[in-house]
């Protein structure tokens, strides 16, 4: 998982918004409404998706595994508990299929204040709550809500953990590509290099950004790739 910035809405969403959370409160607030106008709001959704997908990670990932496409948009706070918020734009995200429909589905687990213990990529930092072994392609849990998110994401499904492997493979091999390219003026090339990989490898790529520059790195990792991997960090 990694930070995301959420877009403004459009007006026209705004107005779309606006008008179905007003039918909801007209019918009483319930979580049968919400669900009976969000049934019903293909204009609202076809806008929400749209913007979602401008702000998704890579190729339209799923916001929290990184791995599938974004297919569905999820309510953070679930419609069923929060019927007001069914149309709150910043209670969007776009999900997978899997992740959405077989994992989350409507989880909200809080602590004893009340405080959700979900990481919202568009509102919290996951690295702060996160942590990706990149010898395993595991997420392991800095806070309470680390170790809930994982859980309730599915963060650590052996598919998921199997792809993080190759991810870092590809990247041990295409960070000393780039920095290659950079020290040889190649710099259209490096950007091609650069871009496929933050599109591809965001969170593997995220997870490397953070490994220090010491002797035992180089000694596990070569000088190459903690060179490049350095150099990759003062251009960010």
């Amino acid at each position: 998982m990694i930070p995301l910035l959420r877009t403004a809405p459009t007006a026209r969403l705004t107005r779309l918004c606006d008008s179905r959370t007003l039918k909801i409160k007209a019918q009483g607030a319930t979580s049968e409404a919400a669900a009976e106008q969000w049934s019903k709001a293909d204009a609202a959704k076809d806008e929400i998706r749209s913007l979602l997908q401008a702000m998704a990670p890579g190729r339209r990932r799923c916001m929290y595994c990184l791995d599938n496409l974004g297919t569905d948009i999820d309510h953070f706070r679930p419609k069923s508990l929060f019927p007001l918020l069914a149309f709150e734009w910043e209670n969007h995200l776009l999900a997978c299929s899997h992740c959405n429909s077989n994992e989350k589905r409507n989880a909200y687990p809080t602590d004893s204040s009340l405080r959700c213990l979900l990481v919202n990529p568009s509102e919290d930092a996951p690295a702060d709550h996160l942590t990706l072994d990149l010898s395993s392609g595991e997420y392991e849990g800095r806070t309470a809500k680390g170790w809930t998110s994982i859980k309730v994401f599915g963060l650590n499904r052996p598919d998921l953990m199997e792809g993080r492997l190759d991810a870092y493979d590809l990247c041990c091999d295409h960070l000393p590509l780039w920095h290659t390219k950079v020290r040889g003026g190649d710099l259209l090339g490096a950007e091609r290099t650069a871009n496929a990989l933050c599109r591809e490898f965001p969170d593997v790529l995220g997870a490397l950004e953070q490994l220090p520059d010491t002797a035992g790195s180089r000694m596990a990792l070569g000088d190459a790739l903690i060179d490049a991997l350095t150099a990759w960090t003062r251009a960010a």
